[in-house]
């Protein structure tokens, strides 16, 4: 009977709940950071806060430069982070939520902010962020022809056109123009090759930014 009963209590024992997702609120999504504390011609300081994810008890903040692609991560019991970060330079962010109870964690979605610079009037677009194909994806081409994608943004909200580039080595050229699409398709490929390809944004002001080489195969 002992037994039993001891079968039966672990048997009714829960799991922890996963923690729930961070709400991201400042700096807003896809807008130039208006609020920081400038430190000098090259630096200020931002405050990074968020909306608290249920049965959670730490957060990790995730930043990304998206010029350098320099990540850094650092950790928080409360529902903000100030760090000192470069000026007139783009960035994204994002918050896991994490729990003691849980080996489950929980990520909030992903926002982007420009954080000006001297005299700074109007804001370059921010890199495009590859969709497809992605850094080391393998591809089956149709009929030998695939789709590239991407996602565009720009915190004056401006953006006018892509250049798209893609080459057998990493000396790219350019394939399409002035596109004014987050997309290309029918573009040829051969089978069993490596390619890369990258896409320049450009706004109404002339300003452009570098997605950066992605490479990708095809079978």
């Amino acid at each position: 009977m002992i037994i039993s009963l001891i079968i039966i209590s672990f048997g009714c024992e829960k799991e922890a709940p996963a923690p729930g997702a961070a709400t991201l609120v400042s700096p807003a999504n896809n807008e130039p950071c208006t609020t920081g504390i400038i430190l000098s011609n090259t630096e200020s300081k931002i405050n990074l806060s968020w909306t608290a994810g249920s049965n959670t008890d730490s957060y990790e903040v995730t930043l990304i430069n998206l010029l350098d692609k320099a990540q850094k991560t650092q950790v928080s019991s409360t529902t903000n982070i100030e760090l000192t970060l470069k000026r007139n330079t783009p960035y994204s962010w994002y918050v896991t939520s994490k729990s003691s109870k849980s080996p489950v964690t929980t990520k909030s979605s992903i926002w982007k902010f420009y954080n000006p610079g001297l005299g700074t009037s109007s804001f370059p677009p921010y890199p495009a962020e590859i969709i497809s194909p992605t850094l080391g994806q393998t591809i089956s081409p149709n009929g030998g022809k695939i789709t590239l994608q991407w996602k565009g943004a720009d915190a004056d909200n401006d953006l006018l056109n892509y250049d798209v580039y893609m080459g057998i080595n990493s000396n790219v050229a350019i394939i399409k123009s002035q596109n004014t699409t987050t997309s290309l398709a029918d573009v040829s490929v051969n089978a069993n090759t490596t390619y890369y390809w990258k896409v320049i944004s450009r706004d109404g002001k002339g300003n452009t930014s570098d997605s950066g080489l992605y490479e990708f195969k095809t079978n």
